[in-house]
């Protein structure tokens, strides 16, 4: 069980990098901004004064952002025990899924290996995919046979034997992203600490419940997939959405029945969403709420590092947001409607100045 003086010690570390968090008004400021002003504000004049094509400035500048958060990852695990550490960097090997799904998608294209790698992002050895073996096999079945005698083993087992059956890669990516929230519930029920569990199980909670009703919603009225399809596709939350609330939301027959049928805050909050982009927007709303909640109020170390880690993610892929659509010289409603900042809905109206 920590100390109080482990819990001081990573609550110090989280304080001191939550002044980073954008705040009540920033996003609106920096949408006003130009290109040549975001890159002052933000460091990135080096980046984006080099010659070169749109997409490699913006590849460039997504990877510099990520740098920036796989840091401050760094930074904040080094004083966490092993399971809390296991938990926190588990959240962060979303990115090398991301690196997984690019090299599956490859090796089903069969498209260039040099190809591949320039689309990868490069990442910390705590979540990369570490084996270079990876570049030399043959197909996307071997590239999961490799990835079976590491970190990944029982996630790259399991959507192997999916796509062997299936032979799909919509199969496959569901299976991966299925195995990644599966994962971060088991090593949430693993902490020793009570408290803490109590708490990232509402944090993670609220992650893999924004995940399973969008997977509702697509897998069931989208892709037509029959219920007992569906259900196995969904990942039982530590939050709202457990095992027998979800068996009952994925027998009902229409999308209105299922908004109806959640439970609150969902329901209200998705109840005139009207569409799976709004309702999208509103379930991260909701998970931010969540975790600028554990971030000010929470007594656990870990799960406010978490949490700061959740919203600077969220922070930094607003900006990339704004920086692309500056690099493609899009018109500011269309940049505004991405950000979030339409009339409509504003995903940052719950950054309340701290």
């Amino acid at each position: 069980m920590p100390s109080a003086a482990h819990d001081a010690y990573l609550n110090t570390r989280v304080a001191g990098k939550a002044t980073r968090l954008f705040r009540s008004g920033d996003l609106e400021r920096f949408a006003q901004m130009s290109l040549p002003e975001l890159s002052q504000e933000f460091g990135l004049g080096s980046i984006l004064e080099d010659p070169g094509s749109v997409n490699a400035k913006s590849r460039a500048v997504e990877q510099a952002l990520l740098h920036v958060l796989m840091e401050e990852l760094t930074v904040l695990i080094r004083p966490m025990n092993a399971a809390e550490r296991s938990v926190v960097v588990a959240w962060g090997r979303q990115f090398a899924l991301f690196n997984l799904k690019t090299l599956l998608r490859g090796k089903i294209r069969q498209l260039d290996p040099q190809e591949i790698r320039e689309n990868l992002y490069d990442l910390p050895p705590q979540v990369r995919l570490s084996s270079e073996d990876l570049f030399r096999v043959e197909n996307a079945v071997e590239l999961l046979r490799v990835l079976e005698s590491g970190p990944l083993s029982l996630l790259a087992r399991q959507a192997r034997e999916i796509y062997e059956k299936r032979q799909e890669a919509f199969a496959l990516e569901a299976a991966i992203d299925q195995r990644y929230y599966a994962e971060l519930v088991r090593r949430v029920a693993r902490l020793d600490d009570t408290t803490a569990q109590r708490q990232m199980r509402k944090l993670v909670g609220s992650l893999v419940d924004r995940a399973n009703v969008l997977w509702l919603l697509r897998f069931r009225f989208a892709y037509q997939l029959p219920a007992s399809e569906t259900f196995y596709q969904l990942v039982p939350s530590p939050a709202l959405l457990h095992r027998e609330r979800l068996l009952e939301l994925v027998g009902m027959d229409d999308q209105p029945k299922v908004i109806d049928a959640l439970p609150e805050p969902l329901g209200s909050m998705l109840a005139d969403a009207g569409n799976l982009m709004e309702i999208q927007r509103r379930l991260g709303h909701h998970c931010g709420g969540v975790a600028w909640s554990a971030l000010r109020s929470g007594q656990s170390g870990v799960a406010r590092a978490l949490a700061y880690l959740i919203l600077r993610e969220a922070d930094l892929r607003l900006l990339f947001t704004l920086i692309q659509g500056r690099l493609l010289s899009l018109p500011d409603t269309y940049v505004n409607l991405a950000l979030g900042l339409s009339p409509a809905i504003c995903v940052h109206q719950w950054r309340q100045a701290a």
